[in-house]
């Protein structure tokens, strides 16, 4: 009874935007200086109010937004227009370090451009994780099952192109994925097909979409 009537139960899921508020926004005009005069001005969720009211005072110092959209921590945008983030921590600004030209991240009032040295030790993760793939004989593919990000038929593709190349692959599939956990399974790499910054967690995992054609 237990099982039928669990089976049978339909949850609707409700999603609701949590905003930041009260923010009290003052940039001077030596901070907008240090910004280029057409911007892609990109925002998480919380800052959608925040960003609107930047964009407003961009648009007075003649700072004009060519693009104004909401990112998420595997966005894809690949533009060729400085980005400038509104944000907290580093996690969507990963996502965005190797996508623009440019990123330029506001805290406390303050402008700051992400220096190449940063982006640098981003790259070098993500060649460390490339020699770690090549040299694998034991691969596992994370899956998520949350919506937006599970990719199985991807998944399922790549684990047949490496087992003709004489690897060994296993598919990992959760809705929560623990890197602390990786230390049970006798893995060599691991790829991962859900968001872009769970790479971050960890040097063994590589990106789907960093791979090399196989």
């Amino acid at each position: 009874m237990e099982s039928s009537a669990l089976k049978n139960f339909n949850m609707e899921l409700l999603f609701i935007e949590a905003k930041q508020k009260n923010l009290n926004i003052e940039l001077d005009k030596k901070e907008l200086k240090k910004l280029p005069k057409k911007l892609f001005l990109a925002y998480s969720i919380q800052y959608k109010e925040t960003a609107g009211k930047i964009k407003k005072l961009l648009e007075k110092d003649n700072i004009k937004t060519i693009r104004f959209q909401q990112v998420l921590g595997c966005s894809k945008i690949k533009t060729k227009i400085p980005v400038l983030l509104i944000s907290t921590g580093r996690f969507h600004a990963i996502n965005l370090f190797l996508q623009a030209p440019s990123v330029y991240v506001l805290e406390n009032n303050k402008i700051r451009k992400i220096e190449e040295q940063e982006i640098e030790k981003i790259r070098a993760r993500k060649r460390t994780a490339l020699i770690k793939f090549l040299k694998a004989e034991k691969i596992g593919i994370l899956v998520s099952t949350k919506p937006g990000q599970e990719n199985l038929a991807k998944a399922l593709k790549l684990k047949q192109e490496l087992i003709k190349k004489g690897k060994r692959v296993f598919i990992f599939l959760s809705d929560n994925i623990n890197t602390n956990q990786f230390e049970n399974f006798p893995i060599d790499s691991w790829v991962n097909t859900a968001c872009p910054g769970l790479s971050e967690d960890n040097l063994g995992i590589i990106n789907i979409d960093d791979l090399p054609e196989l």
